[in-house]
């Protein structure tokens, strides 16, 4: 059976699982093990997360101006980020990017998005509130990894006083605006959770250290993921994180050790079971990785993609009955991921339902998070049509 991994992040439609960050005790520093891995290609440099460029600096004074009285800042900032005329942003979860490289592209996932407006918000002496809105996990999926992936947003408070600025400022929830780049229910926000800055920088290193994973930048993952450790110790992803680098890396024993830590302080967190679960098995410790499979059964009975990789196996044995059922059944459950849409209008292509095909390669480029993804179904799209005005010819 082909091995796989799963990361949590604060991105993608925003980079876990309903994810547990509490951990009584901070781990010592044993489960970092630097001598496996070669030096970074570059410095972790968490200086540059909130730094504004010179071209953010030139935007703020051409579009908000100075902070004189009467000017309600706040609200020019808000709109900035909104209206299409103003900044134009682009949802993009390819990504995780720092402030000055999200208002270059004008683009980025959540974390990115949020980090940005949160650099911004601070030039102009606006009180910033980091979030976590508790919604149902997004999944996606690069090769054999997967990536579970939160939500977080942040609300800006009204301008700090100029004549004090060492008062203490608490934020005015009642008066707050929140800044968010997908909608959420209003029920998710009345249960949002505050992040500190300090775990947003651990969320940015870690989905850094996914990223580069997912492309095979092994050693610089490592020294992501080691940095979003000592960031913020008790962010607990960041181990998991870590022990998947060392399952990739072929360091079973280290992958172990950390996935055992997290699993420790967060029993529950299927995720750390399932990783923990496969790091023992592919060291023939098979009786405890039964047992944590039958409680990971428990907690999960149809992890997230087990109907989708079903309907892989239909589609390789030419089944495409099947397979069109697994991937509807999976779609059930997550209506908008773009990947299963395209499977399936793969497997209606194969079954020769054209119009059916056509519709789900549409919501496939609908839904899609990244700009690739778009041009990669637009152009699918394009033949398949192409295709059908053909039949239709004849």
């Amino acid at each position: 059976m082909k091995s796989w991994a799963m990361l949590v992040c604060a991105a993608a439609l925003l980079c876990g699982c309903a994810s547990e960050r509490v951990a009584p005790v901070a781990p010592a520093q044993q489960l970092f093990h630097d001598q496996l891995f070669q030096p970074p290609s570059a410095p972790v440099d968490t200086s540059s997360v909130f730094a504004l460029s010179p071209a953010m600096h030139t935007y703020l004074q051409r579009e908000i101006g100075n902070n004189s009285p009467g000017k309600d800042t706040r609200r020019m900032l808000f709109d900035a980020l909104y209206r299409r005329d103003k900044l134009q942003l682009e949802y993009d979860s390819a990504v995780t990017r720092n402030a000055a490289q999200t208002f270059e592209a004008r683009a980025g996932n959540c974390l990115s998005l949020a980090i940005m407006t949160a650099a911004l918000a601070r030039e102009l002496n606006l009180p910033v509130q980091f979030q976590q809105i508790e919604l149902d996990e997004v999944w996606s999926r690069a090769g054999n990894l997967y990536f579970a992936s939160n939500h977080v947003n942040l609300s800006l408070g009204r301008a700090r006083s100029e004549r004090n600025p060492y008062m203490t400022y608490n934020m005015d929830t009642a008066t707050a605006l929140t800044v968010d780049f997908i909608p959420v229910p209003p029920k998710a926000r009345d249960t949002a959770r505050t992040l500190s800055e300090t775990t947003i920088v651990a969320m940015f290193l870690n989905n850094r250290a996914a990223e580069l994973l997912s492309i095979g930048h092994i050693d610089d993952a490592y020294w992501s993921a080691r940095k979003a450790a000592e960031v913020d110790p008790l962010f607990l992803n960041a181990y998991n994180t870590l022990g998947v680098i060392y399952q990739h890396h072929g360091n079973p024993d280290a992958a172990e050790q950390t996935l055992r830590y997290a699993h420790d302080q967060a029993p529950n967190n299927t995720i750390y079971l399932a990783n923990l679960a496969q790091t023992l098995e592919s060291q023939h410790k098979l009786d405890e990785a039964a047992t944590l499979r039958t409680r990971l059964a428990q907690l999960e009975p149809y992890p997230p993609f087990y109907f989708f990789q079903q309907g892989q196996e239909a589609m390789k044995l030419g089944d495409y009955t099947r397979a069109r059922n697994m991937f509807e059944r999976e779609l059930e459950r997550v209506p908008d991921y773009h990947e299963f849409h395209f499977w399936l209008a793969v497997a209606n292509y194969q079954l020769g339902n054209l119009r059916a095909a056509d519709s789900h390669m549409a919501l496939a480029m609908e839904n899609s998070t990244t700009r690739g993804a778009h041009d990669l179904y637009a152009g699918k799209l394009d033949r398949l049509r192409a295709y059908e005005a053909q039949l239709r010819a004849k």
